[in-house]
């Protein structure tokens, strides 16, 4: 039997579920984290602002960056969602992180 391997990347996962969480941000450039980015939105990314970059410097290269605190317990809700998803698909799924 020939196997088929799927990498799935929730890119700008974290950023993708305050703005789900919170609407008001909603096409803004966001961030998670403060001192430095945890995760950013594709409207921050556009500026430069990447994870794992110091807050200052993403304020830098953004003026109008909106830091919000994270929620993980939606990142690891949303996520095990996601993954259930695929587990409709396939018996076997690798979850990384």
């Amino acid at each position: 039997m020939e196997a088929n391997i799927l990498h799935a990347d929730l890119d700008a996962f974290y950023a993708s579920v305050e703005q789900l969480l919170d609407p008001a941000p909603r096409g803004k450039p966001i961030a998670v984290g403060g001192g430095v980015v945890l995760a950013a939105s594709y409207e921050a990314k556009a500026f430069g602002v990447r994870g794992g970059m110091p807050g200052r410097r993403a304020r830098e290269l953004c003026p109008g960056l909106i830091f919000v605190g994270g929620h993980f317990k939606d990142y690891q809700r949303l996520g095990d969602a996601a993954i259930k998803v695929l587990g409709d698909f396939t018996p076997v799924v690798e979850r990384i992180s």
